[in-house]
């Protein structure tokens, strides 16, 4: 389980991997690209790894790779988690961020996602889509205060046109950006999915505003062929008027 910070980041490359690689014939029924994704699948070692560990899906070890280099996550911390399905990023969460004991800064882990996803020990799980009104205002008044890290892994349903693709993505980061601006306590950090091509000069604009350091981010758990790297906020500077109301 994900309970250990140290060498949660590359364990699953290091020893999981299989020597001999598995192919997959295409079926009748089967399509030649979900041939392709099952024969990765079955290949991959964070998959295996993540059976191995506990972890719900093969995306914890992204998280875990960029908390062991960025230091992320603290015990005590308060967590945010849009698009938490199927809940890998909220155990790691939990385990790292979600100190033992209670008082007012035992830590919170909050995840949100339109998808059922089954409970997580730990983690408060939310089912709503966090695009429809008072969505947001749900996470806050379970926040009870300011967050110190806002994670979004929240990614659109593919249509296969890239710059459609682009554009939902960004907006969706976007979205989780200025809630992040919202809710966040100052030094607090932002970490978010955005697509090969970068972030958008106007959201660039905004999280160099209210952060100190703005830089993307690819860990290796990150398939090599995929569009996907994040963006990692940093340092966040706190709101001013004109921000609106710090989160109560």
């Amino acid at each position: 389980m994900a309970g250990d910070r140290k060498g949660k980041g590359g364990g699953a490359a290091d020893g999981g991997a299989r020597s001999l690689k598995v192919r997959v014939k295409t079926a009748r029924k089967r399509s030649t690209s979900s041939a392709r994704w099952l024969q990765r699948q079955l290949n991959d070692p964070y998959v295996h790894a993540a059976k191995r560990e506990g972890y719900r899906s093969r995306a914890a070890y992204k998280l875990a790779e960029i908390d062991d280099k960025y230091h992320l996550l603290k015990p005590g911390s308060r967590v945010v988690d849009l698009g938490c399905a199927p809940g890998g990023w909220c155990q790691v969460a939990v385990a790292r961020a979600k100190a033992i004991g209670g008082g007012e800064r035992s830590g919170r882990v909050i995840g949100l996602d339109y998808l059922e996803t089954e409970s997580v020990p730990g983690a408060t799980i939310l089912q709503l889509n966090f695009l429809d009104e008072g969505a947001d205002d749900k996470v806050k008044e379970l926040l009870a205060g300011e967050a110190d890290i806002v994670l979004s892994d929240m990614a659109a349903p593919t249509t296969g046109h890239k710059q459609t693709d682009h554009l939902r993505i960004m907006h969706l980061c976007e979205v989780a950006a200025q809630f992040a601006v919202e809710v966040l306590a100052p030094g607090g950090t932002f970490l978010a999915k955005v697509l090969r091509g970068g972030t958008e000069n106007e959201l660039l604009t905004l999280l160099k505003q209210h952060f100190k350091t703005v830089r993307h981010v690819k860990p290796k758990a990150s398939r090599a062929d995929s569009a996907e790297m994040y963006v990692l906020a940093q340092g966040f500077k706190g709101r001013s008027g004109s921000d609106g109301e710090a989160a109560s």
